[in-house]
């Protein structure tokens, strides 16, 4: 009985070694941790469940037969965090560069399959020198198999991925279908075809962090939603992310313990807007202090500045924020906005987060540039994403809402909650003098500066529309934590439903 025992314990030590010391040894000195090591930082302590550690691959061609480590390259199982449950997997560069494999992808299959079944987020971590080249067609099978999972697994679990290092070919398209994109800085990258077939092709010379490196996801093609320093930040940061969010769309988010009264007044609010209309201010005061212990988990903070997205916790309740963002752009919608906003939106309601949506925009971004790159669809995006989202949603005016951005902006007309405003807000279709322009063309100057002050005595306030019951109150601004509070606690029973149809077909 001994042996058997000693045996045990002996095949999980050379399991756990992955790759062997010197392959360990290589994974540090890039500054990287190991699959392993890097499951017990995300996970509370003692709480990982390992399954299929034995596993290994079936090929026999190249002379794969003599190599067949445990595991085959990729570490699953389950954990907690902060005492909630979620199943990872962690591919192992120690072992043949992580690359996939028929049995890799077959372990990684399983604990998505448990995942939607039991209803706990997915989080892998990728770290691999993509499709394992001996096995051919089998792997590309492998591949498939998880890409399929991660479709059924959409909005049914949340989904999160972290870029650990390499990570390209059709590797990339996995973590593309998952909710959030985490990178690590200088030693992870995404692309579906590499520097030297770039060059190869184009003739272009491009280094592997420019072509996909964490900043260029982060910066310009918003494929990642954030980039850390290195392993354990990006861990933390993971951590914190999931304490947002519900286990599957069959639960709520959780509620946590807050220290924050929940009818604050900040009258600082009452001088946040500046008398200039054109001089911007920083919206992200406002939400931070209208959120529990000014705490907010921004996401995609460096793409597309001119709208902010993130996470708040109003009464210890998980609450989506959207909000434009006036010292970008004058916070004017553009095709990047939209859609980071869209799709945030959507993540939103497919997990029954409430969305508070504050308002500063003056319009849609002009010029050929963004016609010409669809700004239309890309702008319906927003407005069919908050029109279809039954979640709660309270939107607060700050000051300007301007024409069709006026009315994408979870307004009164895309079924919002409450539509609350601030008395510095300006609700009218255009500018005065634009406005005034149009009206009384042919008029002198002198004439149309007389005119564009009456205009903004009539139309530069909150109370037109407050008149029509599109705005449901005009409030002080340094009561807004308190309204906004109030609002969601009374939407916590809503009940939307909407005509049967198989799926929406939103503007792609």
């Amino acid at each position: 009985m001994k042996d058997i025992l000693q045996e045990l314990e002996d095949r999980r030590a050379v399991a756990r070694l992955g790759g062997g010391a010197r392959r360990i040894e290589a994974q540090h000195s890039k500054g990287k941790l190991t699959a392993r090591e890097r499951i017990e930082l995300l996970l509370d302590e003692g709480s990982f469940e390992e399954f299929d550690m034995f596993v290994a691959h079936r090929c026999t061609d190249f002379g794969m037969e003599k190599e067949r480590p445990a595991g085959d390259g990729v570490v699953t199982g389950w954990g907690t965090v902060n005492g909630r449950m979620v199943y990872v997997f962690s591919q192992d560069f120690t072992v043949m560069g992580g690359s996939v494999s028929e049995t890799h992808g077959q372990k990684i299959c399983k604990i998505m399959d448990m995942a939607m079944q039991n209803g706990a987020p997915i989080i892998g971590m990728d770290d691999s020198g993509g499709a394992r080249i001996q096995e051919g067609v089998a792997s590309l099978a492998a591949y498939g198999e998880v890409f399929q999972r991660n479709i059924m697994a959409s909005g049914v679990v949340p989904q999160i991925s972290l870029i650990m290092g390499p990570c390209a070919g059709g590797a990339v398209y996995s973590p593309a279908m998952t909710d959030f994109i985490f990178m690590v800085k200088d030693s992870s990258y995404m692309f579906v075809t590499g520097p030297d077939v770039v060059k190869t092709v184009t003739n272009e010379v491009v280094t592997a962090e420019e072509l996909g490196g964490a900043l260029t996801h982060t910066n310009k093609s918003s494929v990642a939603d954030g980039a850390y320093e290195n392993d354990v930040e990006a861990l933390a940061e993971t951590r914190r992310l999931i304490d947002f969010l519900p286990m599957s769309n069959r639960d709520r988010a959780p509620v946590r313990p807050f220290f924050d009264d929940p009818a604050r007044v900040e009258m600082s609010l009452d001088t946040l807007i500046p008398d200039n209309p054109n001089q911007p201010y920083d919206m992200k005061e406002l939400i931070l202090k209208l959120a529990d212990e000014a705490d907010f988990f921004e996401i995609q903070a460096a793409f597309a500045g001119n709208i902010l997205t993130g996470f708040i916790r109003l009464e210890g309740q998980t609450v989506g924020v959207v909000a434009n963002q006036p010292t970008v752009l004058a916070g004017c919608l553009d095709i990047d906005s939209s859609r980071k906003a869209a799709r945030f939106v959507r993540f939103c309601d497919a997990f029954e987060i409430p969305i508070l949506t504050l308002v500063d925009v003056p319009g849609f971004l002009p010029g050929v540039g963004q016609e010409h790159a669809g700004v239309i669809k890309h702008g319906a995006k927003l407005l069919f994403a908050y029109g279809e989202a039954t979640v709660p949603k309270v939107t607060v005016i700050t000051r300007k809402a301007y024409g069709g951005a006026y009315v994408v902006m979870a307004s009164k007309h895309l079924r919002a909650d409450f539509n609350y405003a601030w008395p510095t807000a300006e609700i009218a279709v255009m500018g005065a003098k634009g406005a005034t322009e149009i009206i009384h063309r042919g008029k002198s100057a002198e004439e149309i500066a007389a005119l564009a002050a009456k205009y903004e005595d009539r139309f530069a306030n909150p109370f037109v529309a407050a008149e029509k019951g599109f705005i449901d109150e005009v409030i002080m601004p340094h009561s807004t934590r308190r309204r906004v509070a109030r609002a969601f606690a009374s939407l916590r029973g809503k009940k939307l439903t909407t005509p049967w149809k198989k799926h929406d077909n939103i503007p792609l």
